[in-house]
Formats: C-alpha cells, sequence, structure tokens
C-alpha cells in the first residue's frame, strides 16, 4: 500500500527513463556477470543504468551487495556476514581493464561487520585496478569507517585520484534518513582527506524534508572541509518501505543549488535530478584532467 505521501506525488516528465537495452548493456552486463562482480547500478535501482551501460560504463560496487546499515533511503539489502572475498580486487580490476576505461568509479557497501571496515580490500583494489591499468583515474566513494583514521589512511595510501564520501543529506535529517550514521562524522572524514592532499567529492539528495537555507549551510561547511566537487540529484524511492519522498525538485532549484555551489567555493557542481554520485559528468572529467595534470 503507497504511503498518502506517495499518494499525493506523480513522478514529473523530466523523471522519466527509458527502459535499458542496445549491445552496449549486453556488453557490461557480460563483463559484470562473468567477473561475479557487483555494481551500484543494479543493486540501488539507479535511474541512469541504462545510459551509463550503453556507453560502456559502470560502477563497481565492492565488498558484496549487503550492508551493514539499514539507511532508509537505499535499497541495498540489509545484512552482514563477518566475511569478504580477498579475490574481488583482481577481478574488478580485469573487469575494467575489459571496459576499457579511462576513468572509473568504485563504491562498496558499508561493512561495520568487519574490523578494518574493509579497507584492506579498499586498498587493494585501487592497487590493483592502477597496477594492471597504468594511468587511469580511479574514483572511489568510500563509507565512514565509523570514524576510523586508521581505516580511511589505509585508502588515501593507495593513492586514489579522487576520495568521494557523501553527506547524503543536511545535519538535521539524519536521524531520519540515515540513523547509523553521523554528520560532523562524515564531514570529518572529508576534512581528513582533504589535508592528505586528496581531491575532495561529496554529494546529496534532495526531496526528503530539506530546506534551501538548510543545503546551502551544507555546502558552506562542506567547502570548509575541503570538498572540491559538490553533486546534487532528486531523491527516488526505491521501494514502498523507503523513506518516502517529499517534493519532487523543479529543474529551476537544481540550476539554483548549482550557481549557489559556485558562490560557495565548489570548484565543480553537477546538479540536475537524475544526477547521481557516480554519475559521469564532463566538466569534472575536464576538471580533473587540469588540476591533475592528466593528459
Amino acid at each position: 500500500m503507497m504511503t498518502s505521501g506517495e499518494n499525493k506525488l506523480r513522478k514529473p516528465t523530466w523523471l522519466r527513463v527509458r527502459v535499458p537495452s542496445g549491445a552496449g548493456f549486453g556488453r557490461i552486463k557480460d563483463i559484470v556477470g562473468k567477473g561475479n562482480l557487483h555494481t551500484v547500478c543494479e543493486e540501488a535501482l539507479c535511474p541512469n543504468m541504462g545510459r551509463c551501460w550503453e556507453h560502456g560504463r559502470a560502477t563497481i560496487m565492492i565488498l558484496g551487495d549487503k550492508c551493514t546499515r539499514a539507511c532508509r533511503f537505499c535499497n541495498i539489502k540489509p545484512e552482514s556476514s563477518g566475511i569478504c572475498d580477498a579475490g574481488e580486487p583482481i577481478r574488478v580490476a580485469e573487469a575494467i581493464k575489459k571496459m576499457g576505461l579511462s576513468d572509473v568509479v568504485i563504491t562498496s557497501v558499508t561493512r561495520d561487520d568487519l574490523d578494518d571496515g574493509g579497507s584492506t580490500i579498499w586498498a587493494d583494489t585501487i592497487c590493483r585496478v592502477h597496477e594492471i591499468l597504468p594511468g587511469i583515474l580511479v574514483e572511489v566513494l568510500i563509507p565512514d569507517f565509523q570514524g576510523d583514521l586508521a581505516a580511511l589512511e589505509r585508502v588515501l595510501a593507495a593513492k586514489p585520484e579522487v576520495l568521494g564520501h557523501n553527506l547524503e543529506t543536511v545535519a538535521s535529517l539524519y536521524s531520519k534518513v540515515r540513523p547509523q550514521a553521523d554528520y560532523n562524522r562524515s564531514l570529518e572524514l572529508l576534512r581528513r582527506a582533504h589535508d592528505r592532499g586528496a581531491v575532495v567529492k561529496t554529494g546529496i539528495m534532495v526531496g526528503v524534508g530539506e530546506t534551501e537555507a538548510e543545503v546551502f549551510g551544507l555546502m558552506k561547511e562542506a567547502v570548509s572541509a575541503g570538498c572540491e566537487i559538490f553533486y546534487v540529484g532528486q531523491y527516488l524511492q526505491p521501494t514502498q518501505k523507503h523513506l518516502s519522498i517529499s517534493r519532487y525538485v523543479i529543474p529551476e532549484e537544481f540550476d539554483l543549488y548549482r550557481r549557489k555551489g559556485l558562490e560557495a567555493g565548489f570548484k565543480v557542481v553537477v546538479s540536475s535530478p537524475l544526477v547521481r554520485s557516480s554519475y559521469h559528468s564532463e566538466e569534472q572529467a575536464e576538471y580533473l584532467r587540469k588540476r591533475l595534470k592528466l593528459k
């Protein structure tokens, strides 16, 4: 049964996407399947999966397909196993090589059940990708590691070109949206990564009850923490059991967030209804080529 809030909301035309198909889509599905890998595209029901896969691009999700958290917006299954796959890093690297990418985004579930939060597998994955594909730009989207600085340092020591960690929403909504996380802990992770010299990125979803003023305040705090890249997208409810959508944010408001983000000090702001943190942006790619002096 749909909630009363959902009954009142009809998905607007700008959020409609076509069903994925085509040779490119099938090729990526084959690479992922044969590598016994997971993608956040599939597990999180990303609306951009068809478009990205048709263009030969997928976001690999490491450390399994089950998460030890139960964020109310997320479709990934909430369980814990206490085990991880030591062979996964090399399979990830080989899959990315088959995709033929010059830059890649890797993410993971949260693994609070592991002593190191999965950071050893994270570091090994980054190193394997760089080893097999010299010159590739590796962007990682990591969990908070429960504030474990040793785990963060382990990931940073593997030298990802971009360190991403999503704030996801404004501070006042954490207890409602992601009760097992902590806004200040996430902000501190971003600050620590920046202080270690990483290019730092974060993102949020809107349409969960935030105000414009709260978003503007979050932007300022993220810039102060050292974030250079900021992504904003519309929250979409995966199933009726998940957090309800408070409203559909109109495209003009996303344009406002982009302008305000640049005014706040971000170097790149990608703000649009269907934007996700792993979304491939030419604006970001161009900025990173200059920032990192890549060819």
